[in-house]
């Protein structure tokens, strides 16, 4: 074994170790998607006397942990996004109602002294606010004396000595304890039973309490801060929620939810298993066919993507990842493109292999360490497009299409490692058998392959008229934009606003009997349609909590028992900026794409990939319009792969063409091509393959929630495979007979022949020749 196989054995070794123990003792994050809760997100806003910026957020967002926190959440989250907005995560929490009362409310609980009765005629006076208080009198306040914030800790509890009921303690910090003092002294002064000697507690402009200051207490002496309660008619909910409120403080801004979302426990355990079981079946399916092409080589390859999927999962925990639904499907999705690079090197290793058949057995080393070495740069280019992809759905997406991005980024580079380190590692030294050598059926590596010798006997010549696959194409894509222009796109409400839920009912109710049963209810707007299993799917326009528990009511007359499996609220600003952002992404993917293939290609190569992309994507929303599919949040996390993946075979087909033109500058540049299609079709056929087992297993046991992921994504592999050899081939022929650039120049290094794919020399081979 060389230096470097003993290398890669020994790294590959390592990182498997500790994966495999970062596996057995560390548990995954579990999005709210997969787990259960609600996730809301807060739109702080500007008020009288602070701006929403970076600061006050973040002084808005401690008031809400502490509110949380009393509400007895387990593990809430809380984070701020961006400038002005607030991500509040509760696991378990599926009645949303209760939370968003408590942390949306602004609460500016404020102390006033009274300064007697109050008349309509003294509202609005400067002296102080005139509010009614607890029976409904009205009272004229002065102005505040002190706010919330200067509380220090309250609590509810019952009296019974005293005989008062409910009550409420309040505890002040130190200088508002000193003004506390200084009021309530104040109050002291007048005779009892005069409503100056009473002290308002005014909670959002309305007056909860306004007790007597104790006869007890002298004038100018006051209440200490530990002695004060709060008495009133309260029961005991009203007692717990106003110590709540008053302990959580004033919130610094408004705040407005935008976004919120809660997924039933059954419906996050439903996913988790359905993709568990995609990704066995879909992996297992695409170790057998890799197995069965690349014989002993594949059964290698198909062991390598065994520790890949240890490795990604371990990269995820340990990272601290948070695995939400479109991040699990990325998770599974990245299974069959990990074989990619294994497939790439493998139709290299065939071509080097048939070349130096003439040689001793070794030869299949040679082939194998050449198959490496030249199938490097379409690896590297092919993964960096998918990266790009991963990286926009990051920084671009919002919510579980972050997690999707994080997913696919981690699995693209365990991919590489899995490829580049373990799998040739295995080979290495499985090509070093005698016995591997000799064998040609079983190494798989030493036959060209059904597909490679069926397109070497029948030589097709694809691009004698280019401009016809240019009128399928045209045609195609006419086609699509019909279906988008009569058909509409059917946004979700991720980019509309509005309100989804789904239902499941105890008795079976068909749609129109949800549809009249809702109308009755004064919910006529409602769209009701099946969402599976039997369960409705019901959309709406603006709808509060309130009004959703009374239209789950009036579903429950009709079904029975009636459970929440799944709730999407977004404000109509956050749909605007989701349908803006989506629309930045897709024109940020484009260009960046571009730029990266002008760089590594010549520009007609590069304009030719985005053209098969744009195609790719016209033909993808098409489809989804005449089909009548949602496109929302997660279309676009597929619409987004899609991209990534036709540029990947683009670039795979290109990077052969400027290899071949290199070495033959003399030919014309569509004999150039029709040899590069015809040698790049095996790897393209069985990539596919493998991504399609996958997607198919996806699409079939993923459940409703990842059908539609998976059937764009089935869509888009399919048109992509077409247009990265039938469209962008085409258009870069098209405008190669207009450009005035020279073929690529034959590269050249030492210990190399000159050429793009010049092969460098067996070490085992003194190059002597008779």
């Amino acid at each position: 074994m060389t230096r470097a196989t003993t290398v890669r054995a020994v790294l590959a070794a390592a990182v498997l170790l500790v994966s495999v123990l970062i596996t057995l003792t560390m548990s995954p994050r579990l999005g709210l998607d997969l787990q259960g809760g609600t996730r809301m997100v807060l739109q702080a806003k500007d008020s009288a006397t602070a701006k929403a910026d970076r600061e006050s957020t973040d002084r808005t967002l401690e008031v809400l942990r502490r509110r949380i926190d009393s509400l007895g959440v387990s593990e809430p989250t809380l984070t701020r996004s961006g400038e002005d907005r607030i991500i509040v995560e509760l696991p378990d929490v599926q009645d949303p109602r209760k939370a968003a009362e408590v942390i949306g409310r602004t609460a500016q609980l404020s102390f006033h002294a009274v300064r007697g009765p109050g008349t309509e005629q003294e509202k609005g006076k400067a002296a102080g606010p005139t509010l009614p208080d607890e029976e409904g009198r009205l009272l004229a306040l002065g102005q505040a004396r002190l706010t919330g914030a200067g509380v220090k800790d309250a609590g509810a509890s019952f009296d019974a000595q005293q005989g008062a009921g409910w009550t409420v303690a309040l505890d002040f910090h130190k200088d508002a304890g000193r003004d506390w003092t200084r009021l309530t002294g104040e109050a002291a002064c007048h005779p009892a039973q005069d409503e100056r000697r009473r002290v308002a507690i005014v909670l959002d402009d309305r007056v909860i309490s306004s007790p007597q200051v104790a006869p007890s207490v002298g004038c100018n002496v006051g209440l200490t801060s530990g002695s004060t309660q709060i008495t009133g008619s309260f029961g005991a909910a009203e007692a717990r929620d106003l110590a709540l409120l008053i302990k959580g403080g004033a919130l610094p801004l408004p705040v407005e939810i935008v976004e919120q979302r809660t997924v039933g426990p059954t419906l996050g355990a439903a996913a988790i298993d359905a993709s568990a079981r995609a990704a066995l079946i879909g992996a297992a399916a695409t170790a057998l066919f890799i197995t069965f092409v690349y014989r002993l080589f594949g059964a290698l390859a198909a062991t390598a993507l065994a520790a890949y999927g240890v490795i990604s999962y371990a990269a995820l925990v340990a990272l601290g990842v948070t695995l939400t639904l479109p991040g699990l499907a990325g998770f599974v999705l990245a299974i069959g493109m990990a074989v990619d690079a294994n497939v790439l090197v493998f139709e290299r290793a065939r071509e080097e292999y048939s070349e130096r058949s003439g040689r001793s057995g070794r030869s299949l080393r040679s082939a194998m360490t050449a198959g490496f070495r030249n199938a490097w740069s379409a690896v590297a280019d092919s993964n960096v497009t998918t990266l790009i992809a991963a990286g926009l759905l990051f920084f671009l997406g919002s919510g579980p299409v972050k997690g999707f991005g994080v997913t696919l980024a981690i699995g693209v580079l365990a991919s590489m490692f899995s490829a580049l380190v373990i799998a040739r590692a295995l080979t290495e030294i499985a090509s070093r058998s005698r016995f591997v050598g000799d064998y040609r059926g079983v190494n798989g590596i030493a036959r060209p392959g059904r597909v490679r010798t069926w397109l070497a006997r029948r030589d097709p010549q694809l691009f004698r008229s280019p401009r016809r696959w240019l009128l399928i194409s045209t045609a195609l894509i006419a086609v699509a934009g019909l279906g988008i222009v009569v058909r509409g796109v059917d946004l979700g409400v991720e980019f509309t606003g509005g309100r989804l839920v789904e239902y499941s009912t105890s008795r079976p109710v068909d749609v129109e009997t949800a549809r009249t049963v809702l109308a009755g209810a004064g919910f006529g707007d409602a769209e009701v349609t099946t969402a599976g299993a039997g369960d409705l799917s019901v959309r709406t326009g603006d709808l509060d909590n309130h009004e959703e528990h009374a239209l789950r009511a009036a579903l429950a007359e009709a079904g029975g028992d009636t459970t929440k499996v799944r709730d999407e609220l977004i404000g109509p600003s956050l749909g605007d900026e989701l349908r803006r952002n989506a629309l930045i992404a897709l024109a940020v993917a484009v260009l960046v794409q571009l730029a990266y293939l002008a760089v590594r290609f010549r520009w007609t190569f590069a304009l030719a990939s985005v053209a098969a992309l744009l195609h790719d994507v016209i033909l993808l929303v098409g489809a989804f319009a005449w089909l009548g599919r949602t496109v929302d949040g997660i279309f676009l996390a597929a619409l987004l792969t899609v991209i990534g993946y036709s540029v990947n075979d683009s670039v795979v087909v290109f990077d052969r063409v400027r290899e071949l033109w290199a070495k033959a500058r003399r030919e014309s540049v569509t004999t150039i091509a029709n040899r590069a299609v015809l040698q790049t079709v095996p790897r393209t056929v069985n990539t596919g393959m493998g991504a399609l087992f996958i997607l198919v297993a996806l699409a079939v046991l993923g459940g409703d929630s990842l059908e539609d992921f998976a059937l764009a994504l089935l869509i888009g592999i399919c048109v992509g495979t077409y247009s990265s050899v039938l469209t962008a081939v085409p258009v870069a022929l098209t405008l190669e007979k207009r450009a005035k650039t020279p073929p690529p120049a034959r590269k050249r290094a030492s210990g190399r022949t000159s050429g793009a794919g010049a092969k460098r020399r067996d070490p085992l081979d003194n190059g002597a020749r008779v």
